[in-house]
C-alpha cells in the first residue's frame, strides 16, 4: 500500500524570474561570444533553461498534484499557487474537494424478502492522494460501484417497516440507517484514500408490484392501532362513569344493570356513528 508523502518542490515565482533571464543570456552568449565552444555552451544553457520551463504547474485550493518520475511515486504537492519541480516529473491533478455521489434507484429485497426501491447520497472526499491514484484504477468509478454495493448490502440486512417489532427499520430509523450506511461505505472506500463524510437514504419505496398490497397492510395496521386507542379510552370513561354514579349514590345498580350500562356505553363510545336517542312512548293497552 502506497501512503501519501510530501514532495520536495519549490515556489515557481523565483524560477519564473531566473529561467527567462538564463534563456536570454544563453542565446545572447551564443550570438555575441566568439569561438564555437562558447556558442555551443550558450545554446546548451538556453536549451536546458527552456526544458526547465516544463517544470511549472499550478496548484488550486483543495487540490493536490501527484508527482511521478518515470513511473515512480515521488510525492504529493499540496502547496497553493505557482509551483516548480523537476520538469521530467509527471504531475497528476487530484481534487480534494467535497463531492456527492447519488446512486440510481436500486431494486433489492429487504430482510423480509419484500422487493423495494432504494437510493442514497454519499458525501465524500479524497484524503490520501497516493492511495486514490495507485491503489485503484479509477477512484471516482470505485466510489460509485462500491457505494451502490454497500447500499444493496445494507438494504438486505434490515426490514422496510416495523411489522414484527424490529428495533431498526429502513423507513423508521433514518438516522441509525444513515450511520450504518456511512460505516459500511467507509470500510469499502478506505483503501482508496477516500473519507466518507455523510451517507443518507434519498429514496425509499416498495416496488410497484407490491406497493398497493403493502399500502393496504399499513392502512389496516393504522386502523387496528386507532381502534385500540378508542377501546382503551372508552373503558376508562365507562370505569369513571360507574365510579361517579356509585360515589354520588345516583343509582344503585345490580350486576345485570351494570353489565347493560357498560355494554350500552361501550357501543356508544366505540361506534363510528353518533348515538341515536330512543324515546320511550310507553306501552299500549289492548
Amino acid at each position: 500500500m502506497q501512503d501519501e508523502k510530501r514532495a520536495a518542490t519549490t515556489s515557481g515565482y523565483p524560477m519564473l524570474a531566473v529561467l527567462p533571464i538564463t534563456i536570454a543570456t544563453g542565446i545572447a552568449g551564443a550570438i555575441m561570444l566568439g569561438g564555437a565552444a562558447f556558442k555551443i555552451l550558450g545554446l546548451l544553457i538556453a536549451i536546458l533553461a527552456g526544458i526547465c520551463l516544463a517544470g511549472f504547474y499550478m496548484v488550486a485550493p483543495n487540490e493536490g498534484r501527484v508527482l511521478q518520475l518515470f513511473g515512480q511515486y515521488v510525492g504529493t504537492d499540496r502547496a497553493l499557487g505557482l509551483r516548480w519541480a523537476n520538469p521530467f516529473y509527471s504531475k497528476q491533478r487530484v481534487s480534494l474537494r467535497i463531492r456527492n455521489f447519488e446512486s440510481g434507484q436500486l431494486k433489492v429485497n429487504d430482510s423480509a424478502g419484500n422487493p423495494i426501491e432504494i437510493a442514497a447520497v454519499v458525501v465524500w472526499r479524497v484524503v490520501d492522494t497516493a492511495e486514490a491514484v495507485f491503489e485503484v484504477d479509477d477512484y471516482e468509478d470505485y466510489v460509485a460501484i462500491q457505494s451502490e454495493a454497500a447500499i444493496r448490502n445494507m438494504a438486505t440486512s434490515y426490514p422496510y417497516d416495523d411489522h414484527e417489532g424490529e428495533s431498526i427499520t429502513l423507513r423508521g430509523s433514518a438516522n441509525e440507517i444513515g450511520d450504518i450506511l456511512k460505516v459500511e461505505v467507509q470500510e469499502r472506500l478506505g483503501k482508496a484514500g477516500v473519507e466518507v463524510l455523510e451517507a443518507r437514504i434519498s429514496h425509499l419505496a416498495y416496488a410497484p408490484e407490491i406497493a398497493s398490497a403493502m399500502l393496504q397492510r399499513q392502512q389496516a395496521s393504522a386502523i387496528v392501532a386507532a381502534r385500540g386507542k378508542i377501546v382503551e379510552g372508552a373503558v376508562s370513561m365507562v370505569e369513571a362513569a360507574l365510579q361517579q354514579l356509585s360515589a354520588r349514590q345516583i343509582l344503585e345498580l345490580d350486576a345485570n344493570s351494570k353489565a347493560t350500562l357498560v355494554s350500552n356505553l361501550l357501543v356508544i363510545l366505540c361506534s363510528d356513528r353518533a348515538a341515536q336517542p330512543v324515546v320511550n312512548s310507553g306501552t299500549s293497552s289492548g
